[in-house]
């Protein structure tokens, strides 16, 4: 009977656990779609009724939200240290329904810009680094296959939240009422948090995935496993990382951003231009979990090679690409971005363990943010001088090479 008990109480736990992986995805899918992805629906919409503002403008709001990430990132990252992720995510929760709800009455630029700062706080707070280490402190075995899951979110949000926003345009819903009818959605997200999340298993008696036989002592020592803040900084792995990680967020970030408008100019509606969209990122949430399995089985920096390997091959097929042949492209892309975004976080949190974390995430966020950031603005000013994203996609190319090179000095510092 005792047995028969344990198992029942095991079996509970475990789902708990994939409950907050479940939770964490849905975070990451509603913060990155409502704040960088989903978004992007509404830009043709709203250059049509401003037709003074340029792209290049527009998509200033991006470099902003994506420098307040980077300012706040550390900041968070301590904070996450200090209170956990739960607190920061209903924070994040309670500011993106109110921005969203208000971005309805902008009557110019000016206004965006503000609201994007509130928007960098959401991401902040409920966004990529705050699922990771959810998502790190409940799982030890799996703990690849887990994170892999959560981050389809961000890919999620892109392949649910922009076809939904583009359906409303077409059905004549106008792009401020979008924005109304979609600062609904976080509240779903804020109930979530609020009743079932907890920002380690021990806070309600659970232990993390796979250390269902280790002594307390041995769990404790997890979350104090790993380098220090100042010994990561002084490891050539942390810059390799960094900077891996701001080439390739240049390149993403610009490609979703101005993917919608690049689709219409060479020939899609607004509906098939969010379905556009959405074939980067539905291929993306394959990429995610095939390559969060293969993490928990290979170790190395293999998979990360064949990843950016892929994503080159895609950028050159999407420079020489037409009307007819560019989806194929963007599904590769998509793919190969997938996978490589996954083993990148996971080779932050794997590489130099779970002891500064937050930190160490966060401070890398400064720089791949501001590679962003820089990506989705200047990919529309290089549109704006020759009318053309033609050499926005060549830079993409060079940025993904030097990428590739840096891949060799990333080194594995904890046990």
């Amino acid at each position: 009977m005792q047995t028969v008990a344990t198992e029942l109480k095991d079996t509970s736990s475990k789902r708990m656990h994939w409950i907050i992986v479940f939770i964490a995805m849905l975070s990451l899918m509603i913060s990155n779609g409502m704040v960088f992805t989903g978004i992007t629906a509404f830009d043709s919409a709203i250059l049509a009724e401003f037709p003074d503002w340029s792209r290049g403008e527009l998509k200033l709001r991006e470099l902003i939200t994506l420098i307040g990430v980077g300012i706040l990132a550390p900041i968070f990252g301590i904070l996450i240290d200090k209170v956990g992720v739960r607190a920061l995510m209903i924070a994040g929760c309670l500011i993106l329904m109110p921005t969203y709800y208000v971005y309805g009455y902008v009557e110019n630029i000016s206004h965006i810009y503000i609201l994007h700062i509130f928007l960098s706080i959401v991401m902040v707070s409920c966004g990529l680094n705050v699922g990771v280490i959810l998502v790190s402190n409940w799982f030890v075995k799996h703990r690849g296959t887990a994170i892999g899951i959560a981050i389809l979110g961000t890919s999620l949000g892109g392949a649910v939240l922009a076809p939904l926003f583009g359906y409303w345009l077409s059905e004549g819903v106008s792009w401020r009422q979008g924005f109304q009818y979609a600062s609904v959605i976080p509240f779903v997200l804020l109930l979530l948090t609020i009743f079932l999340v907890r920002s380690k298993p021990a806070i309600i008696g659970l232990k993390p995935y796979g250390t269902e036989l280790m002594s307390q002592q041995s769990q404790d020592d997890l979350s104090k496993h790993g380098l220090e803040y100042g010994e990561a900084i002084r490891t050539r792995s942390f810059w390799a990382i960094t900077v891996i990680a701001m080439c390739t967020f240049y390149t993403l970030m610009g490609l979703q951003a101005n993917l919608v408008l690049h689709l219409q100019d060479l020939g899609f509606d607004i509906q098939s231009a969010s379905v556009g969209l959405s074939m980067l990122f539905i291929p993306a949430l394959v990429g995610k979990f095939l390559f969060g399995l293969f993490a928990d089985k290979f170790s190395g920096n293999k998979l990360l090679f064949a990843n950016i390997i892929m994503m080159l091959i895609g950028i050159f097929a999407l420079i020489f690409s037409s009307q007819a042949t560019v989806l194929y492209s963007i599904v590769l892309i998509g793919f190969a971005w997938g996978g490589f975004y996954t083993l990148l976080q996971l080779n932050a949190v794997n590489n130099f363990g779970l002891k500064a974390s937050g930190k160490i995430l966060g401070t890398i966020t400064i720089l791949d943010a501001f590679g962003g950031g820089l990506g989705i603005y200047l990919t529309g000013v290089i549109f704006d001088v020759y009318g053309s994203y033609q050499y926005a996609f060549i830079i993409y190319a060079v940025l993904c090479t030097i990428a590739l090179l840096l891949i060799s000095q990333v080194k594995k510092h904890v046990d």
